[in-house]
């Protein structure tokens, strides 16, 4: 018995020696488990307000958090976001990152630009970032777009493709922003056909998908057989509309889709092309910045000369040959300044 106590002994203390060696080298490393070493994880935190619209607005919402999240599988980051019910949580939500010290807090349209301003200028030690709007404060950097090149483009294809000489804008509220979407859409299809009508109608909201399809409704009665939605989450409406108009038969109706490429979420069969912006690249940029120890306040606008705006990818599948190639043609005179797209 005490020869079988001894020998249990020693395999024990032999044992802890082994853990011990083991439990050493993964802390010499830096690993922890199984982790392979040098995969270390950024410890930067990154917090996104959205407007009103909220985070699925199958837009420039969504377009920023879809590069967060995946930063957040890239890098390691910590990044959350709030949905803004109504223009009172800007401020409110935009403190909670700050005031948590989070180490960017992006707000995520143009109706937080006011806000953010007040938060910035209270907070001058903090890094805040913003889309669609400018805000004049040395620790904001401010991401616009040149919204009217990119729907030149669209308007060209617009002009080219109706059939019944009637095309449609529904935007969501009267901001620059996209006001800019209006006056370049009408520019393209004037400029590809002057005889074309352009419709426009004003929602105020970009998170009514019921008023985006009674807007929509309207339009197609009236002889409209596409229309380009600037609307955010009320542009929902708008596909719904038009997708049950054409289950039902009769005339076909296409919508053109904005911020990211909709027909991914709305299919081939309604989105006759979509307008994208550089969303999800600006915000992975700038956040990468952060994660660098690089970031800097100041403004930038990126147009079809920084690749910001343009035509989805997916294009050619509804969009004949030769109306990409005028799309083309009229992108290189836009570029050389031959073409000034008009911004209101």
């Amino acid at each position: 018995m005490k020869k079988m106590f001894k020998l249990s002994l020693i395999m024990l203390l032999a044992f802890s020696v082994v853990l011990a060696g083991c439990g050493k080298k993964n802390e010499e490393t830096g690993a922890t488990g199984s982790e392979p070493a040098g995969d270390a994880k950024s410890s930067v935190k990154v917090g996104l307000v959205t407007d009103v619209g909220g985070v699925n607005d199958k837009s420039f919402n969504e377009s920023a958090w879809e590069a967060l999240d995946a930063l957040k599988k890239d890098k390691g980051i910590e990044a959350q976001y709030l949905q803004s019910k109504s223009k009172e949580d800007y401020v409110t939500n935009l403190n909670k990152y700050v005031k948590g010290k989070y180490d960017l807090t992006w707000g995520i349209g143009f109706d937080l630009g006011q806000d953010m301003k007040t938060v910035a200028d209270q907070n001058p030690d903090a890094h805040l970032a913003i889309i669609d709007a400018t805000v004049d404060s040395p620790n904001v950097r401010s991401i616009t777009f040149a919204e009217n090149e990119g729907a030149f483009l669209v308007g060209v294809v617009a002009g080219k493709m109706t059939k019944t000489g009637k095309v449609g804008f529904v935007g969501g509220s009267e901001i620059p922003v996209i006001k800019r979407f209006e006056a370049g859409f009408k520019a393209g299809v004037k400029a590809a056909n002057p005889n074309v009508e352009v419709k426009i109608n004003y929602t105020g909201a970009f998170d009514k998908p019921d008023q985006g399809k009674a807007a929509a409704a309207t339009m197609y009665n009236d002889g409209v057989d596409i229309i380009f939605h600037a609307s955010g989450a009320t542009g929902t409406g708008v596909f719904n509309e038009a997708i049950a108009r054409n289950k039902a038969g009769g005339s076909k109706v296409w919508v053109i889709g904005v911020d990211k490429d909709q027909s991914l979420e709305f299919g081939d069969d309604v989105t006759l092309t979509s307008m994208v912006k550089g969303v999800t690249t600006a915000v992975d940029k700038v956040t990468r910045e952060v994660i660098d120890g690089q970031f800097k306040g100041g403004s930038e606008v990126l147009g079809l000369k920084e690749n910001g705006v343009g035509l989805a990818d997916t294009s050619s599948k509804n969009v004949p040959a030769d109306v990409l190639k005028a799309v083309d043609e009229f992108k290189e005179k836009i570029i050389s300044g031959e073409i000034k797209v008009p911004e209101e």
